[in-house]
């Protein structure tokens, strides 16, 4: 019988420094610019106050409306510029460590998965949504 996975991991280093890693992770303005997966979907709305105790949405959808959902949760721990922990609104446990390396920021996100896809899909949508953040980041620090 296959254990289920506890938690999931995903990585990305950002040439960027941290204060502008972080401004373009949590302001509103910035999350639409780069919280969705691939070029056909968009995030048209987004709500964060980034501290402990306070609560978050985004609103990812497909470009051609046909499917969009709220991303939304509350903040269980905030330490500026190094860590955010949060829950989902299903209950789900999430971590994301910012770690400076030069001009650069480390960026680990962990997150407990849910039990209705594979493990592999919720691994690749992070990351590519992570992979979207830095390149957004990158062109705009």
């Amino acid at each position: 019988m296959e254990t289920a996975q506890k938690t999931i991991t995903v990585t990305a280093t950002v040439n960027a420094p941290v204060e502008k890693v972080w401004q373009f992770w949590n302001e509103p303005e910035h999350i639409k610019g780069w919280a969705f997966a691939s070029d056909d979907w968009h995030a048209p709305y987004s709500d964060n106050d980034i501290r402990t105790g306070g609560t978050f949405k985004t609103t990812m959808a497909a470009k051609d409306g046909s499917f969009s959902f709220d991303f939304g949760g509350e903040y269980t721990d905030v330490q500026e510029h190094t860590y955010i922990a949060y829950t989902m609104g299903d209950g789900r446990k999430v971590s994301v460590k910012f770690t400076t390396n030069g001009d650069a920021t480390e960026i680990e996100e962990t997150f407990e998965p849910e039990s209705q896809n594979p493990i592999e899909m919720q691994q690749g949508g992070w990351q590519m949504i992570l992979n979207n953040f830095k390149k957004y980041a990158e062109a705009n620090a």
